[in-house]
């Protein structure tokens, strides 16, 4: 009777500290984003920007050449399921910029959401993005 609740015990012990956890359904490459920006109050629409970004596994964080380029850092991020959620604190103008993100890869597209909070005011985006090739 103890042989087997000692097997069960190494077995669960096996299964739960050394089972590899699943992946993010994420593929690496060359993704092709398209983000459309929605702002309260304004009288028209905005037009879609597109734009392409090496993502990975582990630099899951879409970002446009604008957040690239200033001084940005991405704080708190994490990955649930196939579900990235981050925060990215910028410097614009000397002012500073809180940006909210979120989004689920499926394998080689995804779907997502931002909202930036800059100087009292609140812009939203939602993005969509699929993978178009590998990395150069």
């Amino acid at each position: 009777m103890n042989y087997r609740i000692s097997a069960f015990v190494a077995a669960f012990i096996a299964l739960f500290f050394f089972h590899p956890a699943s992946a993010m359904d994420m593929k690496d490459g060359l993704w092709e984003i398209t983000s459309k920006m929605e702002m309260p109050g304004m009288p028209m629409e905005m037009p879609p920007v597109k734009f392409t970004q090496c993502l990975t596994s582990k630099d899951s964080v879409p970002q446009d050449k604008i957040e690239q380029s200033q001084d940005c850092k991405i704080k708190n991020t994490d990955v649930k399921g196939n579900t990235v959620t981050w925060e990215m604190h910028c410097i614009s103008d000397g002012k500073p910029v809180k940006n909210i993100g979120k989004v689920t890869y499926k394998g080689d597209s995804f779907e997502g959401e931002t909202k930036t909070e800059m100087d009292g005011m609140q812009m939203f985006q939602k993005m969509s993005g699929r993978r178009t090739g590998n990395c150069k």
